[in-house]
């Protein structure tokens, strides 16, 4: 039986971006299956009474020479963008409207690109979401309208909810069957739970 991920990610992100670099070869190494679910970060950080801005200093100060080093050290172009924090519900609908496509991964890796690789600080706007729908061959305008269609509105609350009641408190979080892996440095045990599947 092919082993199935889920993996729940909001694009404003900075784990989410690195686990959902870091978990592509070890889904390939074990034929895994990948369901993608963004959903809204700010609203389950609002629900856990947690501010991400109002972390000790000290721990921000540290956060990006952090991510610089995990940069460093998996050969990843990341660049902590300008624009940051930034609403991401355009997005995170984007990257569900992209599905009638059957494109949403090669649109969540353009979009992840765009904004922390690229530092596209407009990356929540849809003047650039349609640019990489155009760029992926989907009429623009046609995207845009699936974006703010009322089913794909209600896709995000759903997966936002489900979230929540999954046990969902921060992203990146991993699900293999019923058991949660959060964060970006958990790949290590994804792999070994992985291989333990084909012993």
């Amino acid at each position: 039986m092919q082993p199935t991920l889920d993996f729940y990610w909001d694009i404003g992100s900075t784990n989410s971006y690195f686990a959902f670099k870091l978990i592509q070869p070890i889904v390939k190494r074990y034929n895994a299956k990948v369901n993608w679910h963004p959903f809204n970060l700010g609203f389950v950080f609002r629900s856990n009474n947690y501010v991400l801005m109002e972390e000790p200093k000290a721990k921000m100060r540290n956060r990006k020479a952090d991510l610089n080093r995990w940069a460093t050290f998996h050969n990843l172009p990341f660049k902590m963008p300008d624009n940051f924090p930034i609403k991401t519900s355009r997005a995170l609908r984007a990257a569900i409207a992209s599905r009638q496509w059957n494109l949403e991964f090669e649109f969540m890796a353009d979009m992840f690109s765009a904004y922390w690789e690229q530092n596209t600080g407009t990356i929540g706007e849809y003047a650039t979401l349609n640019a990489i729908a155009g760029k992926l061959g989907i009429n623009p305008d046609k995207f845009e309208a699936a974006c703010e269609s009322a089913e794909v509105k209600q896709a995000l609350i759903d997966s936002t909810n489900q979230a929540l009641e999954r046990g969902v408190f921060g992203a990146p979080s991993i699900y293999l069957g019923d058991e949660l892996y959060w964060g970006k440095d958990r790949m290590e045990f994804i792999d070994a739970q992985l291989a333990s599947f084909n012993q």
